[in-house]
C-alpha cells in the first residue's frame, strides 16, 4: 500500500520566506535570495485515492445542524497519575493526540515509560521509539521498576510501517518517541526537516482519529525554548504539553499550552527520584520553604495556574547601580512589565529607582504569566529598596494600572481560601476582590490604589 502510494505522490520546494515554489531543491531561493529556505511538500494525488493509509474516498461530508450533534462528554480513561491527569483535563480522551515537549533529559520519555507501563495493566498499549533500543528502555524499566510484562515495544522510525502495525495491533494508547526521528516514504527530505515532521505528524493524527487510539507525540525542544519544527504542530494536535524548570532541579512542572478537551495554563508538579517521577500532590508547601526570620525583599504571591491556586514567593533585590543604564532582570516573570511596574511607582508613588539595579525572582523556577503578580513584585521591590522587611504571614495579589489603580484579578475567593489554608494571617487584595464573607483566620485589607499600598508600608 505505501509503496503505491509513494508512486502515485509529487513534491514540489517551497520557500518558507517568501512562498515562492520550484520542482527541485536548491540552496538559495532565486526569487528572495533567501538561504537553505526551500522545504518539500506534497503536490498532487491521483483521483479517489489520498496519501493518509485506510482512507477510501468513498463516502462525501454531509452538512449536519448543530443541534442534530451529540453533545455527550467525552469518555477520558484515567492514567494513573493525578498531576498527569489534571493537565490533560481529567484523563485521556479516545482518539486525541497529545504533543509532549522539553529540554534534553527533563524526563519527558520517564514519564511516558511510566505512564504507559501502568496503562498496561488494564489496556492495551503500544511503545514507539525511533531513539533508543529496546534493551535500553528495558534497562530503564528495570531502573524504575516498573510492571513491564504487558507493556508492547516497537523500535521503527517509519511511520507507514508503524501505522499498519498499529491497525493491525489496535493499541488503546501509544507513544512515539521521538516524532523528530520519524519518516515517511512519501518524501525524500532526511527524518528530523521540517517536511518531514509535519508530513508524519499529519498521517498520526489522521490514524488516531479514524482508530480512536490515544497518541503521544514527544518533541524535541530548541535553545529558543520552542518546539523544533514548524508551529503548525501546534494546531494539528489535540493538546500540547510543555516540561518547565531546569534539569537539574529536583521538581518538574507541565504546563498546559493547549488543550482542545480542558483547560489551558493548567500545571501539574512533579518531583524526580531514583524510582521516577513522583507526583507532588500540595505544591504550594514545595514553594514556601522560607527562612524563619523575615528578610527584606520577600513576599509571597497566590498565583493561580489554570484552575488551582497556587502560593509562590517572589523576591526582589534593588541595589545602587555603577552602570549609566540600570539592570532589570527578572526570572520567572516579564521583564518588560517590570520596567512599566517601576515607571508607574515612579509616577504616582514619587519613589525612584533610576539609579537602581532591581532583580526579581521567582522562587522554585516557577513561570508567572498572569498579571496578579504586579502587587507582589512592587511590593517585593519596596521593601528590599527601604530595607524594611514585610509580615512573614502576609499574602498579595493584584494587577496594577498605569494610572496608579489596583485592579481586580479573577478568583479572587479561592486564592484567599488558599492562603487560609496554609496558615497566612494577613492579605492585601483590589478593593474588588474584597470577599462578602468574612475568611476564619485571615484578615483581608482592600487597596484601590497605589498610594494605598504606600501607606500600609
Amino acid at each position: 500500500m505505501a509503496q503505491g502510494i509513494k508512486k502515485q505522490a509529487k513534491s514540489h520546494y517551497v520557500c518558507r520566506a517568501c512562498g515562492a515554489s520550484f520542482p527541485k531543491w536548491a540552496g538559495q531561493c532565486s526569487e528572495c535570495q533567501a538561504w537553505n529556505a526551500l522545504e518539500e511538500n506534497l503536490t498532487s494525488h491521483a483521483a479517489g485515492t489520498s496519501r493518509f493509509a485506510g482512507y477510501t474516498g468513498e463516502t462525501s461530508p454531509q452538512i449536519l445542524a448543530l443541534a442534530e450533534v451529540e453533545s455527550e462528554k467525552e469518555a477520558r480513561s484515567p492514567t494513573g497519575s493525578p498531576e498527569l491527569d489534571r493537565v490533560l483535563g481529567g484523563g485521556l480522551v479516545e482518539g486525541s493526540v497529545v504533543l509532549i515537549g522539553g529540554d534534553p533529559g527533563i524526563g519527558k520519555s520517564t514519564l511516558l515509560i511510566q505512564t504507559l507501563a501502568r496503562l498496561s495493566m488494564k489496556l492495551h498499549t503500544l511503545y514507539v521509539s525511533g531513539e533508543e533500543s529496546p534493551r535500553q528502555i528495558s534497562l530503564r524499566a528495570t531502573r524504575l521498576g516498573l510492571p513491564a510484562d504487558k507493556l508492547q515495544l516497537l523500535p521503527e522510525t517509519c511511520v507507514e510501517r508503524i501505522i499498519a502495525i498499529a491497525e493491525r495491533e489496535c493499541p488503546h494508547v501509544m507513544v512515539v518517541d521521538s516524532i523528530q526521528t520519524m519518516y515517511t516514504e512519501l518524501l525524500q527530505s532526511a527524518p528530523g526537516s521540517v517536511s518531514q515532521v509535519r508530513e508524519a505528524t499529519a498521517q498520526l493524527v489522521h490514524f488516531a482519529k479514524r482508530s480512536g487510539t490515544a497518541v503521544f507525540l514527544v518533541g524535541h525542544v530548541t535553545k529558543e525554548g520552542s518546539l523544533a519544527g514548524p508551529r503548525v504542530l501546534e494546531h494539528m494536535v489535540d493538546c500540547v504539553l510543555y516540561f518547565e524548570g531546569e534539569a537539574g532541579s529536583q521538581f518538574r512542572l507541565i504546563r498546559t499550552i493547549k488543550n482542545r478537551f480542558g483547560a489551558v495554563n493548567e500545571l501539574g508538579v512533579f518531583a524526580m527520584t531514583d524510582k521516577g517521577l513522583k507526583e507532588v500532590s500540595n505544591p504550594s508547601a514545595i514553594f514556601l520553604s522560607r527562612q524563619a526570620e523575615t528578610v527584606p525583599g520577600s513576599i509571597i504571591l497566590v498565583t493561580r495556574e489554570g484552575t488551582r491556586p497556587l502560593l509562590v514567593e517572589v523576591q526582589a533585590l534593588v541595589d545602587e547601580s555603577p552602570l549609566a543604564n540600570p539592570r532589570r532582570v527578572t526570572l520567572g516573570l516579564e521583564q518588560n512589565r517590570l520596567s512599566m511596574l517601576l515607571a508607574v511607582l515612579h509616577r504616582h508613588g514619587g519613589i525612584g529607582m533610576f539609579d537602581q539595579d532591581v532583580y526579581v525572582n521567582v522562587v522554585g523556577g516557577v513561570r508567572i504569566t498572569e498579571t496578579a503578580s504586579d502587587l507582589a513584585v512592587l511590593m517585593a521591590a519596596l521593601s528590599s529598596f527601604r530595607d524594611r522587611p514585610l509580615d512573614h504571614g502576609l499574602v498579595v495579589f493584584g494587577e496594577v494600572g498605569l494610572t496608579g489603580e489596583i485592579r481586580p484579578v479573577p478568583n479572587g475567593q479561592e486564592r484567599l481560601r488558599e492562603a487560609a489554608k496554609h496558615g497566612f494571617k494577613r492579605a492585601i487584595v483590589p478593593k474588588a476582590n474584597l470577599p462578602k464573607q468574612s475568611i476564619e483566620g485571615l484578615q483581608v485589607t482592600a487597596v484601590d490604589n497605589l498610594s494605598d499600598v504606600l501607606e500600609i508600608y
